[in-house]
């Protein structure tokens, strides 16, 4: 590891930047559906492809990019990643048609597979050690807070300008961001090896069945055919590529990983973690409109302490994560989760927003307390080299982990709603609160918000169990990090082969 370099905490503000313009437009899109749908033409299959065009080219080539980004330079698939998103999220403006916006959507996601992972391997080559934990702490509150910012900007949008402003705002910043990162950012690079083909249309093809097989089971069912058939594929794909990788002599991911235990550790904590939280917003935002009477703005603006809760103890996790080991601050932070997801079960249709923001802010503690120790951990051991690589498997594990969150918890929410509801309430009620509530009955309002927080707590259920698990696995797999051998050379010497820097 070369010294820390001296512009990294602009290079810090630049990277945070370029993550925030990715969650932020996730946040914002929900919002357009109906703009969508009305001044687009956009079907209710339009909208689905419209959504998951872009995670399906997201997760599918987000391995395959993190390694090459370590063979031909972290900072240049930045910039690229950031180019073709931002150039994508102009021609979609644009858009005359459904079908060129879903277009438009998966180039976006293909953009995001290069930008994502840079940012996080870019951290770990300009900072050491010493301040790592602070810099994943800055990186995991811009994850945190994108999530709550999206909803409330794209509200504002939405209510002053026309439905492309909510792709149109990515332009200036990804334009901003490439001109700083030309500017600021040293390029990184790990060790020249031979592009492993193979290995890429065999991850890439596995995930992008293993995330339309979870993605489609909302709409489909678990048994569906189609559903079985891309699982299928998905198994015997990822099974193929790790019985490729494990021969290849330039694998571009390598298993060996998988063997220690602080990577191993802090992988299956983290995916636990985006299984809890995955499907968290996807409950509570419904909770706020249709539950509470809330607005768009006003249900996204009611989340914000739990944002702000997030970012104090992200802060204060990365500065504990220096007295405390990774474990007991996973652990502890994952059980705190959990507490929180039980204090949401004692919700009722008149508990209203104290209760709810309670326990939403007790998550946010847990959760700040989790990011910087999960991530430092699972980064800690993948060697410097290999930067871009395990910064990918990191995103990857997030997004299947909240996928299948989507999925397993819309469908358990959906379920229970509908078994809550008595005898004699119309079918049409039974699909969702929404339609309930647009008959216009007070009486079968009543019932449906009653059962759709029975429903609720049940979801919440599940998330404290997979919180627990994460705890769990942290605690049992978890070990202090070793510590690193002494500085290599200084920043302006000629690097080691294992990692070319060319300071800018």
């Amino acid at each position: 590891m070369s010294s820390p370099h001296p512009r990294r905490w602009l290079i810090l503000g630049v990277l945070c930047l370029s993550l925030l313009v990715l969650v932020v437009d996730n946040g914002i899109l929900n919002l357009a559906i109906p703009s969508l749908m009305k001044e687009l033409g956009a079907s209710p299959a339009d909208i689905q492809w419209i959504i998951n065009a872009y995670m399906l080219a997201f997760a599918g080539v987000l391995l395959t990019v993190g390694a090459l980004s370590d063979r031909y330079g972290r900072r240049r698939f930045l910039v690229i990643g950031l180019a073709l998103f931002g150039g994508a999220s102009l021609i979609a403006t644009f858009a005359q048609t459904p079908a060129q916006l879903i277009a438009c959507r998966a180039l976006m996601g293909f953009g995001g597979s290069f930008l994502m992972p840079s940012t996080l391997s870019i951290i770990m080559n300009v900072f050491d050690q010493s301040e790592q934990r602070k810099a994943i702490a800055a990186w995991s509150s811009v994850l945190m807070a994108g999530g709550i910012a999206g909803p409330s900007l794209g509200g504002f949008l939405l209510d002053h300008y026309w439905w492309g402003s909510v792709f149109l705002i990515n332009v200036p910043i990804s334009v901003l961001a490439i001109a700083a990162a030309l500017l600021l950012m040293p390029e990184s690079r790990g060790q020249a090896r031979p592009v492993d083909i193979v290995g890429a249309l065999l991850s890439t093809g596995g995930m992008v069945a293993l995330v339309w097989a979870i993605i489609s089971i909302p709409e489909r069912g678990w048994t569906a055919p189609a559903v079985l058939a891309a699982g299928l594929v998905a198994v015997v794909l990822l099974t193929a590529f790790a019985f490729w990788e494990r021969r290849n002599p330039h694998a571009m991911l390598p298993l060996g990983l998988w063997r220690d235990r602080n990577f191993s550790g802090a992988s299956f904590s983290i995916v636990l973690m985006a299984f809890s939280a995955g499907g968290l917003l996807l409950m509570l935002t419904q909770y706020l409109q249709f539950v509470l009477g809330y607005g768009v703005l006003q249900a996204s603006l009611a989340l914000i302490p739990y944002m702000v809760a997030a970012i104090v103890f992200n802060g204060l996790g990365a500065t504990l994560g220096k007295k405390l080991s990774n474990r007991a601050m996973v652990t502890l932070g994952m059980l705190v989760f959990a507490a929180g997801f039980l204090l949401l079960t004692r919700m009722t249709p008149d508990t209203g927003y104290p209760l709810f923001i309670s326990g939403l802010m007790v998550m946010g503690v847990g959760g700040g307390l989790v990011g910087p120790s999960a991530y430092a951990s699972l980064m800690s051991a993948v060697p410097p080299e290999r930067a871009g690589i395990g910064s990918a498997l990191n995103d990857t594990v997030q997004q299947t982990g909240g996928a299948l969150s989507v999925a397993l918890l819309g469908s358990v929410l959906a379920a229970a709603y509908s078994s809550g509801l008595p005898d004699g309430v119309p079918a049409p009620a039974r699909e969702s609160i929404a339609t309930a509530l647009a008959i216009g009955d007070p009486a079968l309002a009543r019932t449906a918000k009653a059962a759709f927080v029975d429903a609720m707590a049940m979801g919440m259920v599940v998330g404290a169990v997979g919180a627990v698990a994460a705890a769990l696995v942290a605690w049992a797999l978890l070990r202090p990090i070793e510590t690193p051998a002494p500085a290599g050379p200084p920043a302006d010497s000629p690097a080691s082969p294992a990692e070319v820097s060319e300071q800018v």
